[in-house]
């Protein structure tokens, strides 16, 4: 049986930033960061998901990306910083609808939410996160969906097979990075959008 990929897709400013500066709880994505993702909230399958400005929306490529990334999904895996700002903010429908497993040093029972989402608190490390996700996902895949801290163990502990980086034509000058010191990666297909360009790595052995 061929085991499931694990993977990750991030949004970055062309200066390589995921967030902008001063991020934190009560604003997430930092100065100017949400510029990162503003043809995400364009796409038809992003709204559909999140119950946004009801519905609508453009197909094309950009979509695609989005419903790929989703439809190829078995399992989560989230930090419990993510886990606390979306909390608040998400839909009473979760736009993941598949398993969670919010890594984290709290203990909570499982919060299960409409449309498929159950968040599962797991308090023993990384790896027990993912072994988790794995057996949840069955032969579809994991994917690491933040924040940077968490993708970046995943990352040094070797643990990521591929990502997905959408780079978006901004200067954030300064925030979050993500790829500093990490493993080399070798690029697998560039698609060039209006608003975005979407790039596909996979790490190298």
């Amino acid at each position: 049986m061929t085991m499931s990929k694990v993977f990750f897709t991030v949004g970055v400013s062309l200066d390589g930033y995921l967030a902008g500066p001063n991020a934190g709880p009560e604003n997430p994505l930092g100065d100017g960061g949400s510029r990162i993702h503003g043809w995400v909230y364009r796409t038809a399958t992003f709204r559909q998901r999140l119950r946004y400005g009801g519905g609508g929306g453009e197909t094309g490529p950009d979509d695609d990306r989005i419903r790929q990334t989703f439809e190829r999904t078995g399992a989560s895996v989230l930090g419990r910083r993510m886990f606390d700002e979306g909390e608040v903010s998400w839909p009473e429908e979760a736009p993941f609808r598949c398993p969670v497993f919010v890594v984290t040093n709290r203990p909570r029972e499982p919060w299960v939410r409409k449309g498929g989402t159950t968040f599962h608190f797991v308090t023993d490390g990384i790896e027990s996160a993912l072994a988790q996700a794995r057996a949840a996902a069955g032969d579809r895949d994991v994917r690491i969906s933040g924040g940077a801290n968490l993708i970046q163990q995943y990352l040094a502990a070797g643990l990521v097979d591929e990502f997905d980086i959408d780079l978006a034509p901004v200067l954030l000058g300064g925030g979050v990075r993500l790829f500093d010191g990490i493993p080399g990666a070798a690029g697998l297909r560039v698609e060039a959008a209006e608003r975005v360009a979407h790039l596909s790595y996979r790490l190298a052995n």
